[in-house]
């Protein structure tokens, strides 16, 4: 398969798509709308889940585990959020298969093990989790109660697009339990800033933090915090939600606790979660049409060292300089490979890591070991230098810093650029098709207005933002009063 990419500006999804599979991050596996990740795209993940979990767990947090299966009865004990999952479920009818006589190694369906009560495949697991709740509060001096979970969850999309939308992924989920109202929005707004944090400082994306409209809030929940991000093509990407639920599911699973005064109250709670969609957010961000551009506090290897090399005695040389660098950079904490495989030639491993992002190469060849230099590639900006071996160390670890801050800055000037404030529903509309990016525009606050803009233009409002000035003015549709700007946006 040819290396070469299909142009941004051509096709910016067959050049996501495209860029997926050959970067050897994922690819589509034998059950419909389902992935495999595969190393290089799971070693991103992980990194992703060591620093969200660092961060969870000094916010107070602590992991567990719930199960992949949740009872009918109770994924229907709360309606709002069993009707808004109830599209997006797979059932289990029946526990065991048998073989077909008339047909010598098929297999069907049991018709006698149908399960007594049907099981829901966890699209989400707010249902398991707060009937588990019920039995672990009792008393005010178990709350808060802060728990979350790394876990895959299924929601049957019908189309899909590798890490974006797909029918199982992966996420982590926060389900937190307290004794007041206030404890509970407080916790919603903290863990919506540990993924705006996450977010800019190490996937180097800028995000605008908001509330979701009625009609946008997770299903089942009082109020929806967010984080939205801004693409390259000008879409927007939800990148993580944090939920105020109130007392709905406490309710629904007949969650109390004992106060101090020795009072039965209702807890109030929270959920939380971002997914592998972010591993989407982070291809769209930064890559171009050579492939990807990691930041470099994500990238599997933030430098690589490619040996350039005629003879075993100019590779031994290389090798030994080579070692060197290796010691010298992982004792800063610096990830790094010596890529001196054999069965590929430089310019191939040069193209390999450039389409998968690694923000730092450096080439080594007999010239460098007699001038005691090397020669450092930047993915970001495609830029090289020769750099004296002694200033190696310090040099690798600027460039590093500078690339983080470069990308960055880079995604906030384009954010910025493609953030338009409109008057009228023309403007609005011309603005859509020959710009995109966040719309600024005022709205009436109702949800007849926000459905028929989607039905119109099919750009929703992603979020409230949370520093939004009350300014009146009038609505970009509906002409009546607006107490303030929102942010439209077509999204993924």
């Amino acid at each position: 398969m040819s290396k070469k990419l299909t142009s941004r500006a051509e096709d910016y999804s067959k050049w996501y798509n495209e860029l997926v599979v050959k970067a050897d991050l994922a690819e589509n596996s034998a059950v419909r709308g389902c992935m495999v990740i595969k190393p290089y795209g799971y070693a991103i993940w992980e990194k992703m889940q060591a620093e969200l979990d660092k961060m969870f767990k000094e916010t107070g947090h602590q992991n567990a585990y719930f199960p992949l299966f949740v009872p009918k009865s109770l994924f229907e004990a709360e309606e709002k959020n069993a009707e808004g999952f109830a599209k997006e479920c797979a059932i289990v009818t029946h526990y065991r298969l048998q073989n077909d006589p008339d047909k010598k190694g098929k297999l069907r369906v049991d018709p006698e093990a149908k399960l007594e009560e049907e099981l829901i495949v966890r699209p989400t697991s707010e249902a398991i989790i707060w009937n588990t709740y019920r039995g672990w509060i009792q008393s005010y001096r178990d709350l808060p109660l802060l728990i979350n979970q790394w876990a895959n969850v299924v929601r049957w999309e019908m189309r899909t697009r590798l890490f974006l939308r797909t029918a199982e992924f992966l996420w982590q989920e926060g389900h937190t339990a307290h004794e007041t109202k206030a404890e509970a929005l407080t916790e919603a707004k903290l863990m919506n800033n540990v993924y705006a944090t996450f977010v800019e400082n190490f996937m180097a994306i800028p995000v605008i933090q908001g509330v979701k409209t009625e009609s946008e809030r997770f299903a089942g929940a009082e109020e929806t915090y967010c984080i939205e991000a801004l693409m390259q093509d000008g879409k927007a990407l939800q990148a993580g939600t944090s939920h105020f639920l109130g007392q709905n599911f406490a309710k629904a699973f007949d969650v109390k606790y004992a106060n101090k005064e020795g009072k039965q109250d209702y807890v109030w709670a929270t959920s939380w979660g971002v997914s592998t969609r972010l591993m989407g957010a982070l291809i769209m961000t930064h890559s171009d049409d050579n492939g990807l551009v990691l930041p470099p506090s994500l990238a599997p290897n933030q430098v690589v060292i490619v040996p350039i090399y005629k003879s075993e005695e100019d590779l031994n040389a290389i090798t030994e300089v080579a070692n060197g660098i290796l010691s010298n950079l992982r004792g800063k904490n610096i990830s790094v490979k010596f890529d001196n495989r054999t069965t590929h030639r430089p310019g191939a491993k040069f193209a390999q890591h450039e389409l998968q992002g690694v923000p730092l190469r450096i080439a080594i060849g007999p010239k460098d070991l007699e001038n005691g230099t090397v020669e450092i590639a930047r993915r970001d900006t495609l830029t090289k230098q020769t750099v004296n071996l002694e200033a190696l160390s310090d040099t690798i670890d600027n460039l590093l810093k500078e690339i983080q801050e470069t990308l960055f800055n880079k995604a906030l000037d384009f954010r910025n650029t493609h953030i338009t404030e409109v008057d009228t529903f023309d403007e609005f509309k011309d603005v859509l098709e020959t710009k995109t990016g966040f719309i600024s525009a005022h709205w009436d606050g109702t949800n007849e207005t926000e459905d028929k803009i989607k039905e119109i233009t099919k750009a929703t409002i992603r979020c409230i933002p949370l520093d939004m000035k009350e300014v009146e003015g009038v609505c970009v549709y509906s002409g009546n009063p607006s107490k303030g700007r929102v942010l439209f946006a077509k999204a993924y």
